[in-house]
């Protein structure tokens, strides 16, 4: 299998996570914009090399031009930069304080946890069938509650 064929089956496996199909549909990225800022994050430490952006360009599951991976990549990138100031804006405004956010913090920390329990199995080279059922359990309870905190009024302080 070459570069762009293992390039092209991590996204794939990436963006179809049901975890991160959920974070993705309720973030400021579209699919494609994530796909792009991944690839412009992670291709070169895979290709262990520097790549150019028409290179970047083709390994997206659908190929596109040059202009229009740069158009992506920019876009991905100011929505971040959006959301981060959107960050910063609550925590000035002394939003973070109020208890109504506390389930955000705990799914973030259950999705710490996931990942590092996930990089585990993966460092030991297959799992038991104890850690599968437990890493299976974890994500289908991180599922539900990212789905349940997706909806508007779970930032609501009248639940």
């Amino acid at each position: 299998m070459n570069f762009k064929e293992k390039t092209q089956k991590w996204l794939e496996r990436s963006l179809n996570d049901p975890s991160v199909k959920i974070l993705t549909k309720n973030s400021n990225l579209t699919k494609t914009q994530l796909e792009t800022l991944l690839i412009d994050i992670l291709a070169e430490n895979v290709a262990e090399k520097s790549l150019r952006y028409q290179e970047k360009a083709k390994l997206r599951l659908s190929a596109v031009t040059r202009g229009a991976f740069n158009r992506t990549l920019r876009q991905a990138r100011q929505n971040i930069i959006r959301s981060i100031y959107t960050i910063l804006l609550l925590g000035y405004l002394g939003v973070f304080e109020d208890t109504s956010l506390n389930p955000y913090l705990e799914i973030a920390n259950k999705l710490r946890g996931y990942i590092g329990a996930y990089k585990d199995v993966l460092r030991d080279h297959g799992a038991k069938d104890e850690q599968l059922r437990i890493m299976n359990k974890l994500r289908e309870e991180i599922e539900v509650s990212l789905e349940q905190l997706s909806k508007p009024k779970a930032l609501s302080s009248n639940m």
